[in-house]
């Protein structure tokens, strides 16, 4: 037992003298984080980490001061080139205090350390993750200042620093940060006067020494509690005046709030044949933003269908435009009865707790006694099932590389649902139409959650299978019980439908067509032909390489037995290592079995690109189980 904070103290010692070395060093920005003698800064900057946090329940065990790479610890994400770009933390019963060395990962991209017992203050040295875009320390015992040096992180668009014990004024420049779309600093103790706050969205509430000189006895009350210096007699001499300027007063005020309220009443009145004698019904979620249904029927003009976007099993789609001019899609829920109020918002705030660069990010929500609605950004691409039907003088809208990047971040918005993500989120509906794509063509993830959603169960086994015919898993079929499995499935036939483009997923809609096709990718791999297998309309254009890598993924994501499927984590590193350094060859090490069982029918392989090699029969889903 006396070993072990000696231990913690000579690996902090290490860690001091290794992020030394580094400072003297002068490692530059594209350079791999190693000096010359091999030593990784980032290793010595997160067991400097370490060191300081209490770890009762051994998250971080397997952090290694002898590790050259800290790229597959627990908690930790790397970009492809090996440096740290994500801590996420949350929720793992951490006490103790956050290191200074925290500063020394300088690709930090997102760090999430919410709703552990972190103490001390908050290390003014974040100020130097000038590549850091999401920060969350709520739900801690931070204590102190607000650290101005937050200020420097221009790219910063999401803070929250929610329920802690924090004081003294808000920072001018961090108030005043540029790019930020939601601030929380809610329940702490701050005080003095609110600065212009820059956010999109933001919340100050809980903290009742802040004052905003605009309304009346702002700030002056503050300054009265100090200031002693007026004498008794001139008081006194003041009582009887102030007396009657407080009964004016109130006279004055009550009058206009019965004003106030008959203009409310009327106002209700007015409103409320519009707003469809529904009543919102009012709840907080964090930063998730609370709607009015009028304020979308208004944005949605009246849900028009001219505005529809798209519809399937969760509901329609409506594109819309809220009144400072944001873009938006509105998800209109079917069978708004099946999930009560406090299901709702449990589930509303879990998906809202899913931010990554890969997952659309829920907007807002609007519910009311017959009506639930979900609000996301507007993906100006539309989905890739719409492009990868798109061409562009002549040519297919999206090209090789823009469908392998399109895998690489699909895989990593599902590698945080299941593995990052706290509780892990199974999505039950992985599609082409269920990827967005943004302003770049980077790949976002659209509708995970909702399946648990409209799902009366609280276990993963549904009363209902909610999915797509073809992209859906055997056991998932069969059983109604789903799992990560479940999506590495869908991400396989995803993948395939890149690859080989829509026609040939569109002939072989059914799930027997699937199992040929899948028969025939494995053929194509056997006789070393999977060229065979590329959308004709690229004419060729495409990597040998990141194509076997692919068929090889796609082989083990379709296995029928799920336990002998890959993780996500193993798919999204296998892509990387063929896609983006296509010199390494890396196979998941995974034995390949026959797809499913002897097949009473036979068919004659000749091209998959053919639709006269397919015998198409419907299938349907079954009703609720």
């Amino acid at each position: 037992m006396a070993s072990t904070p000696r231990l913690a103290r000579l690996a902090a010692a290490v860690a001091a003298w290794m992020l030394a070395a580094a400072a003297s060093a002068g490692v530059e920005a594209g350079d791999p984080p190693l000096s010359p003698k091999g030593l990784n800064y980032e290793v010595a900057a997160l067991m400097a980490v370490k060191s300081r946090l209490r770890d009762e329940r051994g998250v971080m065990a397997l952090w290694d001061i002898n590790s050259v790479d800290p790229c597959t610890w627990s908690m930790v994400a790397c970009s492809p080139d090996k440096f740290v770009v994500s801590l996420q933390m949350a929720n793992n019963g951490l006490s103790g205090t956050l290191s200074p060395s925290i500063g020394s990962l300088s690709h930090l991209q997102t760090m999430s350390l919410q709703n552990n017992r972190i103490s001390g203050e908050i290390p003014p040295e974040i100020g130097k993750l000038i590549n850091l875009n999401a920060l969350d320390l709520s739900s801690n015992e931070f204590i102190g200042d607000i650290p101005s040096s937050l200020g420097h992180l221009t790219r910063l668009n999401y803070l929250r620093l929610d329920r802690n014990n924090l004081s003294g004024p808000i920072p001018t420049d961090v108030a005043r940060l540029p790019g930020l779309t939601f601030l929380d600093l809610s329940f702490n103790n701050l005080s003095g006067p609110v600065p212009k706050i820059y956010a999109h969205d933001y919340s100050l509430a809980g903290n009742r020494f802040l004052c905003n000189s605009s309304v009346i006895h702002g700030c002056s009350d503050v300054t009265a509690m100090t200031n002693g210096t007026m004498s008794r007699q001139v008081q006194k001499a003041k009582n009887h005046h102030q007396l009657a300027l407080a009964i004016s007063l109130s006279v004055t005020c009550s009058t206009i709030l019965v004003l106030l309220f008959v203009y409310w009443l009327s106002y209700c009145r007015w409103r409320l044949p519009f707003a469809s004698a529904d009543q919102d019904l009012e709840f907080e979620l964090g930063h998730v933003k609370h709607f009015a249904f009028h304020d979308l029927q208004s944005a949605t003009d009246n849900f028009n269908s001219k505005n529809i976007l798209g519809q399937g099993g969760f509901g329609i789609v409506y594109k819309g435009c809220l009144r400072n001019g944001t873009l938006v899609a509105v998800k209109r829920l079917k069978d708004p009865d099946v999930t009560g109020e406090v299901q709702f918002q449990t589930e509303v705030e879990l998906i809202g707790l899913a931010v990554h660069r890969n997952l659309l990010r829920l907007y807002g929500f609007c519910m009311t006694s017959k009506e639930r609605l979900l609000v996301y950004p507007y993906m100006p691409n539309g989905s890739v099932a719409d492009r990868l039907r798109d061409y562009r003088n002549g040519k297919p809208s999206l090209d090789w590389s823009k469908r392998m990047r399109i895998a690489l971040g699909a895989a990593r918005g599902l590698l945080y649902l299941h593995e990052q993500c706290n509780p892990k989120i199974i999505h039950r509906d992985v599609k082409a139409a269920n990827i967005l794509l943004d302003g770049n063509f980077e790949a976002i993830v659209g509708d995970f959650g909702l399946a648990k959603l409209l799902d009366r169960q609280e276990s993963h086994v549904t009363t209902a299978v909610r999915g797509t015919i073809g992209h859906i898993a055997p056991e998932y079929l069969s059983t109604g019980q789903s799992s990560e499995k479940t999506d590495v499935y869908g991400f396989g036939i995803l993948l395939l439908e890149l690859i080989t483009g829509p026609k040939t997923l569109s002939n072989g809609h059914g799930q027997s067509q699937k199992g040929m096709i899948l028969d025939w990718v494995r053929e194509l791999k056997e006789d070393k032909r999977p060229d065979k297998l590329v959308d004709r309309d690229l004419r060729d254009s495409f990597d040998i390489l990141e194509l076997e890598c692919s068929v090889d993924v796609i082989i083990q994501c379709t296995q029928t037995n799920p336990m002998l499927r890959p993780k996500m984590s193993e798919i999204l590193h296998a892509l990387e290592a063929n896609v983006t350094l296509a010199e390494t060859s890396v196979e998941l090490n995974r034995e390949p079995l026959p797809y499913g069982v002897p097949r009473s029918f036979s068919v004659r392989h000749e091209d998959p690109h053919d639709s006269s090699s397919f015998i198409i029969e419907p299938i349907e889903l079954s009703g609720p189980r």
